[in-house]
């Protein structure tokens, strides 16, 4: 595809995100926080390939002018999912599965009416026959009945190059593996205000409980069910957010969406516009964003139960490394809460990778960290969705 096919493909996107989308304010509100792109917020830049080969192209967005900081509004959402709209799925042949799918029934209370038991080869990459027999008992076993899922295990996570969470919520996309730096199916679930995703969308949202192994995965969880509405209380020591644009030019795209820095009291968060490849030794860290292959001193980097991080990179969601960029298991390990990250090469299309504003103003008005994620993707169809779904520190124990 050519930079100027590209170009008018972005100018396109950008009308269609900023029709649906309110004007812009200064700063955001108690009664309207959230996601919307003024016209001249760039939200899409194909700054080509992450890949060696779109490289050339991509140098050109990675060096664009920024735009002015601007918070952005978007519609008030009231509620948010519960364990009651949960189900879970365990997969029988996978050990680690079974252990941790107990672990999460227990600390959720999901009854085994919502437990869907599964066989499925434990690899990482399903056929697309062998996803079709699973989606179908899925489909069978919940019906209308439950609004998201949480899968509790590891692998598999992909559907040839959909990830099997973009799948299970959008459907197989067999186009997109022809191409996989092309556009991809957009989700209608994105920036919106319903908390019914399959009732309102038709979208089953899913999340992997995956960590490195089950020690990882049950103090994810734990720290998910900690989580609870234990932010934004009045008084309180602020949360820290982290903006980090990196040296890598490129995967460091989504600088061109953040907001200003600074704190914002009512919601007890500061906010912070860090120019460094790694944060180090920081504390009280609710959201760490980047853009890098890799992501050193984790170990250093004091998470807060319920805290979202994700870094921009190819593949970031093929959890089994081999490609040799960091995986999301390692934010999960390092104490966040929930992670996103690609299973197939996406190019820079921000379109691919959560809005870092999105991210944030859905967490702050009381959503879970599932609903969070994935309000904040617009084309999802490869990006795995991994976490404790239910967490949300800015909830309320009435509901919101």
């Amino acid at each position: 595809m050519s930079l100027s096919v590209l170009r008018r493909l972005c100018l396109t996107l950008l009308a269609v995100w900023a029709g649906t989308l309110h004007a812009a304010d200064p700063a955001p509100s108690p009664a309207g926080v959230a996601v919307a792109a003024p016209a001249s917020r760039p939200t899409s830049q194909p700054a080509s390939a992450l890949a060696a080969s779109g490289a050339a192209s991509a140098s050109s967005a990675a060096s664009a002018p920024l735009p002015e900081r601007r918070w952005v509004r978007a519609p008030r959402v009231h509620g948010r999912l519960t364990a009651e709209d949960l189900g879970l799925v365990i997969n029988e042949e996978d050990p680690y599965s079974v252990q941790i799918g107990a672990y999460y029934a227990k600390a959720r209370q999901i009854p085994a009416s919502r437990i869907l038991k599964v066989r499925l080869p434990v690899k990482s990459t399903l056929t697309p026959a062998e996803f079709e027999a699973f989606a179908k008992e899925v489909d069978a076993f919940f019906g209308k009945r439950v609004q998201g899922l949480a899968l509790s295990w590891r692998q598999p996570y992909a559907v040839n190059c959909n990830a099997i969470t973009g799948a299970l919520a959008m459907g197989y996309d067999h186009r997109l593996c022809q191409n996989t730096c092309g556009v991809s199916r957009a989700s209608t679930y994105f920036g919106g205000i319903s908390t019914r995703p399959h009732h309102d969308h038709g979208m089953r949202l899913s999340m992997l409980l995956a960590a490195s192994d089950v020690a990882s995965a049950k103090a994810m969880i734990d720290r998910g069910v900690r989580a609870d509405h234990t932010l934004g209380l009045r008084g309180a020591l602020p949360a820290q957010v982290h903006y980090v644009s990196t040296s890598d030019r490129i995967r460091s795209q989504r600088r061109l969406l953040f907001p200003p820095a600074g704190q914002v009291r009512q919601f007890g968060i500061e906010v912070h516009l860090d120019e460094t490849d790694a944060l180090q030794d920081v504390d009280r860290v609710l959201l760490y964003l980047t853009g890098r292959e890799r992501v050193e001193h984790l170990n250093t980097v004091g998470f807060l139960p319920g805290a979202l991080a994700d870094h921009l990179t190819s593949f970031g969601g093929a959890l089994e490394a081999s490609h040799g960029q960091m995986t999301v298991l390692s934010w999960i390990d390092a104490g966040a809460t929930a992670s996103y990250g690609t299973t197939s090469e996406p190019c820079a299309h921000l379109q691919k990778f959560p809005d870092p504003q999105a991210l944030l103003l859905f967490y702050l008005q009381g959503a879970t960290a599932l609903e969070a994620y994935w309000k904040s993707v617009r084309w999802p169809q490869q990006g795995l969705f991994v976490g404790e779904p239910l967490a949300a520190p800015f909830s309320r124990s009435t509901g919101n």
